[in-house]
């Protein structure tokens, strides 16, 4: 025979109800972009699962992107090379410091030139415009005939490239973020894991909480 459950006691009051916690805000997804979002002009920021010693904890800024594939350059990793030392005419208008930045592992014995001229109209000669005030500079040029305009410059040795669906699919896979750039990255005076943390705090979302993570996890 059951026994029979006992009557709550009326003087005990209501009965309590089952604690409920606080319910937490929904974490948002992290948004990276896509292969749509990435042009002239802007940045891949590579992401922890990149692991690939050329490329983790950079920043890539675009150069040309097509259906050709994407070339660009690393940002903030400078060498031992002096520019005056390879490209004389050149040292004068270069910003500080005055060496040669290692742009990636493709053809490492290419020079590239990207300078900043706020305000031109059409393409002064020997510069093509990349995007907004950042331009490729032609090597071959004169110097003097473009220092005018010229506000400064820096000069990579290497560059990035990817093939057709290349990149495409290391985005797919979470291995770069796509972000607008900045005349001022291409000039900036901060390291790779420095420039890579200011580029992303400058994200909204889990982009910018990334930014207090380690650039290159391998060598935390």
């Amino acid at each position: 025979m059951s026994s029979v459950p006992a009557s709550p006691d009326p003087d005990s009051g209501r009965p309590a109800r089952a604690a409920r916690g606080r319910r937490r805000p929904a974490v948002p997804a992290l948004s990276t972009g896509t292969l749509d979002d990435v042009g002239p002009g802007s940045l891949l920021v590579a992401m922890p699962a990149l692991s690939d010693p050329n490329f983790a904890g950079t920043v890539v800024y675009v150069l040309d992107h097509n259906d050709s594939g994407t070339l660009g350059v690393v940002l903030g990793r400078p060498s031992q090379v002096e520019i005056r030392d390879v490209l004389p005419g050149w040292c004068d208008l270069a910003v500080e410091p005055g060496v040669f930045h290692v742009g990636g592992p493709c053809e490492t014995d290419t020079a590239l030139c990207l300078a900043t001229c706020p305000g031109q109209g059409e393409e002064p000669a020997g510069l093509r415009r990349v995007a907004g005030d950042v331009y490729l500079v032609d090597l071959d040029a004169d110097p003097d005939a473009l220092d005018a305009g010229v506000a400064g410059l820096r000069v990579f040795a290497g560059y990035a490239g990817w093939s057709p669906g290349q990149l495409a699919a290391e985005i797919a896979e979470g291995a770069w973020a796509c972000v607008p750039g900045t005349a001022g990255d291409v000039l900036s005076g901060l390291s790779g894991p420095e420039l890579w943390r200011a580029v992303l705090a400058r994200q909204t979302g889990r982009l910018a909480v990334l930014s207090t993570a380690p650039a290159d996890p391998s060598a935390n």
